[in-house]
């Protein structure tokens, strides 16, 4: 068999899909556990805005991606709290606004039109050293935020009234929260894509919560799910040629298949026991 570890883009992809794992795992848990998959999927295809102002001026895309992701996650948040515009309407709005920013700038732009297949759907060839010390950068960002203010976070993920209770700065940690949320899409974009990266947020966390309801157990599991997925899409896009990011949120709905069947084996023999 052949050592796929002699090239460096392997081994590249690897490292971030540990990281990729990290932040997924940490965001991710606390998007399923507040309901707000359609939230970041709006600031994931909103994201493609800054993607295409980024080609048009020359500068690199993730930095246009980042700003923009940033800016919609803040957007929604001050429509559907001060504007009282619902939160769905918001994001659909800003969806919409940042898909058809992206197209226009890209076509604006001068010159051979940029292929996008590496920001759509991933690339195991475009992950970079930048792309692993941001990654990095943010996973060490992510494991202190959520491990200093672990608590806050916690009420605010169930039980938001409670958690006005506890804290007087809830709005504040939500900005913050969704701000570090839209970063870490962004990031991930070279990872799974525009069109897959909010699979690479929901489904491990989904795959832990079939085993376990406390928090901090949900985002290990995530972490390790997470990562056992993107390492071996990975492996298994570069065998067979195919998108990294489609082969990677391939790879975790077959392990959330196995997981929800081995976990209805489990209570099974639970009830039979008693």
């Amino acid at each position: 068999m052949e050592n796929i570890f002699q090239y460096d883009f392997i081994i590249k992809g690897i490292i971030g899909a540990v990281f990729a794992s990290i932040t997924a795992g940490l965001a991710g848990t606390y998007v399923v556990s507040k309901r707000l998959v359609f939230l970041s999927g709006g600031i994931t295809h909103a994201s493609f805005g800054g993607i295409g102002l980024g080609y048009f001026l020359g500068i690199n895309p993730v930095i246009g991606a980042a700003v923009f992701g940033i800016m919609s996650a803040l957007g929604v948040e001050y429509l559907s709290v001060k504007q009282k515009i619902r939160e769905d309407s918001a994001i659909g709005i800003l969806w919409a606004f940042g898909m058809a920013i992206g197209i226009i700038f890209i076509y604006l732009t001068p010159g051979y039109t940029p292929n996008l297949m590496s920001y759509l759907f991933g690339s195991i060839l475009t992950v970079s050293n930048a792309d692993l010390i941001a990654l990095g950068i943010m996973s060490v960002i992510l494991i202190l935020y959520f491990s200093i203010f672990y608590r806050t976070i916690l009420y605010i993920s169930f039980d938001e009234v409670f958690a006005r209770t506890y804290s007087s700065y809830v709005d504040v940690f939500k900005y913050v929260t969704t701000s570090l949320i839209a970063l870490t899409i962004v990031l991930n974009i070279r990872m799974a894509g525009v069109i897959l990266v909010i699979s690479l947020l929901t489904i491990p966390p989904n795959i832990a919560m079939l085993f376990t309801k406390v928090y901090f157990k949900i985002v290990i599991w995530s972490v390790i799910a997470g990562f056992v997925g993107t390492s071996t899409g990975y492996v298994i896009s570069y065998f067979a040629g195919i998108p990294v990011g489609a082969t990677i949120i391939f790879t975790l709905v077959i392990i959330w298949v196995i997981a929800k069947v081995l976990s209805q084996l489990i209570l099974k023999l639970k009830i039979s026991k008693n």
